[in-house]
């Protein structure tokens, strides 16, 4: 029955596999987690001089490299003049040769986000006048090409291989003791660990080229390599190496010497010892996705590293204990099947692993998104949504599958009472009858074992041959021997089939079997979700880098018009509640006396408050300034200042010094035309 059983399992299991590949196929390539936030000059601006520099503002600190920021003239030639630094947070830099002449600019960025994720863009500013351009700003990203796919895949397999392996081995130990000396249990356990170890291995080496220049040449470069381990997602990956090593160390013991313990004290305390160090080394895997992801920057990230991991550990337990219930009930031997007590303490740690799921996904969708919006607004809050569902579906099957296993529990007791009796009847029809059948070395055919005479003609005294008279025996005892343990292996043959197919005709183990097959379809594509989820960027940033864009633009709008000046200025302290949009209105905007207003912003558009607000104004042509500013509060989020006075007609640069605790403070830019 399990010959024909097993086929069928690998044919679905390989169509999931294949519907979770298509998936992760049309996600489309992997956005960025740090999201450009302002830029001087800003998208599509005409400014009348050349700037000495380009300025860049990110959402979050990103890593630089010397070729990081790029310039380009309209025929395509660099006009950066050293490497780009850091002017204060997460606002860059790279300057500029004097003296540009007249055209469209292109500013290229290749940079890593603090979450380990590569960002990639280009926009184009004009001076003087829009011109003509040879450089085309599409296709800069370098995660949508093959490497970009084998890192998105190599992704996906290092999270299927840790739940399988962490989820499987809980499944044991927790669930199912006798499963440690089941095959294929062993082998289900044991793959995962080959999984995450290749996907890790594999992750390695595609990383130098995964945020760099994306070419498949570059996989195997020793110095791309090299840098990649001097990076916090380098030593996450080997951090992760080091604890596979601990783990295979674990699985050794577990299916080893764990199996073959027989005193019950010693199980009992080993089964302890396994516990501790499983949770010890699954929790440390889980970490070395928390510090280099998602967990480890913006909002809080002290709390959520933490529960980061704990939610890595609940799905592990729950999926990768799904498969191995569902290789247990499918190829588990007749011998060693999968009990009633087992599947409902499953059941048990499925519940815990949904509820801890539930509190720790509700924290990290508030985190990620901030807002309802978000759900709807963002490819990561869509994303999101669709998750959500694949759990409620999901925790729906298994509710199915937990009716099953109850009404499972109430037949064991029939079952195991009818295959007690069955053996007993076996046992005693083999003492009377088989021996005989043996030991006259006659075929199963000539006597029935319940006392039969043989017929006529057959030539049977009904005595054994060695007992007749003058004669010799005609069935040596070693053939005897021989047809003896054919015999009895084709009786323990047969015995197992009638197991098996006692136990596949349970409607109810049959019943539970499907349900749990279909839990583990829905957690495949449950699976291939979450892996494009962690790659999306995050609701949150992305309205962040929305709001920025439209402020610049409209900064762009009213700095081309007559009359008042209005500045839209991101800006990121780095403490806690540290990010926001500082807005300055110039009115008229004039040589002499001028009307300024200061708000302050969350990114949501909601004001708020901050200790200190200081505004500069600095023509650095004419050498004069920085003329100090400092607007009275007038309401929540809003400063004024009345009579500023603006010396001379010409470029300025408005500084604004915003703090947001006893510690925290940023300066952010902006040149404007006043007068």
């Amino acid at each position: 029955m399990t010959q024909t059983i097993a086929p069928r399992v690998r044919t679905v299991v390989l169509l999931l596999l294949a519907a979770a590949c298509a998936l992760l196929a049309g996600a489309g390539p992997a956005s960025a987690h740090a999201a450009v936030t302002g830029s001087d000059p800003g998208q599509g601006a005409v400014v009348d001089k050349a700037p000495a520099r380009i300025t860049l503002t990110f959402s979050e600190q990103v890593a630089l490299s010397d070729d990081s920021l790029r310039v380009l003239d309209p025929e395509g030639k660099r006009v950066d003049t050293a490497k780009p630094a850091t002017v204060s947070g997460t606002t860059y830099a790279v300057p500029l040769h004097s003296g540009l002449p007249d055209g469209t600019y292109t500013v290229a960025y290749q940079v890593v986000s603090a979450d380990s994720h590569p960002v990639a863009g280009a926009y184009t500013f004009s001076i003087g006048a829009p011109s003509k351009t040879s450089v085309s700003v599409s296709g800069q990203s370098t995660d949508d090409g093959a490497v970009g796919w084998l890192y998105g895949f190599g992704r996906y397999v290092s999270y299927a291989g840790f739940i399988v392996m962490a989820g499987g081995a809980a499944f044991v130990l927790a669930c199912w003791r006798r499963g440690a000396g089941v095959r294929p249990v062993q082998r289900f356990v044991v793959s995962g660990w080959v999984a995450l170890t290749a996907s890790t291995l594999a992750l390695l080496l595609l990383r130098g080229s995964f945020t760099g220049s994306g070419k498949v040449s570059d996989i195997f470069d020793l110095s791309l390599l090299g840098q990649v381990l001097q990076t916090k997602s380098g030593a996450a990956l080997v951090s992760r190496l080091l604890l596979l090593a601990a783990a295979a160390l674990f699985i050794a013991v577990l299916f080893g010497a764990y199996d073959k313990r027989e005193d019950a004290e010693e199980k009992r305390d080993l089964t302890f010892g396994l516990s501790i160090g499983g949770v010890v080394v699954a929790a440390g895997l889980a970490a070395s996705w928390a510090m280099s992801e998602h967990a480890s920057v913006g909002l809080q990230a002290g709390i959520a590293m933490p529960v980061d991991v704990l939610h890595l550990l609940a799905v592990a337990a729950w999926l990768g204990g799904l498969g191995a219930l569902l290789v247990a009930l499918y190829c588990a031997p007749a011998e060693t099947p999968v009990d009633a007590p087992a599947v409902r303490r499953f059941s048990q740690v499925a519940f815990g692993s949904v509820l801890a799921l539930i509190a720790t996904g509700t924290y990290q969708s508030w985190r990620q998104l901030g807002s309802w919006s978000a759900f709807t607004d963002t490819r990561y809050g869509q994303l999101l949504l669709a998750k959500i569902a694949l759990v409620v579906v999901l925790v729906g099957v298994a509710w199915i599958s937990r009716r099953w296993t109850g009404r499972l529990a109430e037949t064991v007791p029939v079952e195991a009472s009818a295959v007690r009796e069955k053996e007993r009847v076996g046992a005693r029809a083999d003492g009377t009858g088989e021996t005989a059948v043996v030991r006259t070395g006659e075929t199963a055919a000539v006597g029935t074992g319940d006392g039969d005479t043989p017929a006529e003609g057959e030539g049977d005294t009904g005595l054994d041959t060695d007992e007749q008279p003058g004669t010799e025996s005609a069935g040596p005892e070693p053939a005897d021997s021989e047809r003896a343990a054919q015999l009895a292996r084709q009786q323990a043959a047969r015995d197992t089939a009638q197991r098996k197919r006692m136990r596949d005709a349970d409607p109810n183990r049959f019943g539970l079997r499907r349900s749990v097959l279909a839990e583990a379809g829905i957690a495949v594509v449950l699976l291939a979700v979450t892996t494009v989820l962690t790659q999306t960027e995050p609701g949150r940033t992305e309205q962040e880098a929305k709001a920025a864009t439209a402020a610049s633009a409209s900064s762009s709008a009213d700095e081309g018009a007559s009359g008042a000046l209005t500045l839209n200025m991101p800006f990121d302290t780095g403490g806690e509640d540290g990010k926001g949009i500082v807005t300055i209105d110039v009115d008229p905007a004039r040589v002499g006396g001028n009307e300024m207003h200061v708000y302050v912003e969350r990114p949501n558009g909601r004001a708020f408050d901050i200790p200190e607000v200081k505004v500069e104004f600095t023509l650095k042509a004419k050498d004069i300034g920085p003329l100090p500013v400092v607007p009275d509060h007038i309401a929540t989020g809003h400063w004024s200042a009345n009579g500023v006075q603006i010396p001379m007609a010409g470029d300025w640069q408005v500084d604004v010094t915003v703090r947001t605790s006893d510690i925290d403070e940023v300066t952010v830019s902006k040149n404007a035309q006043i007068g």
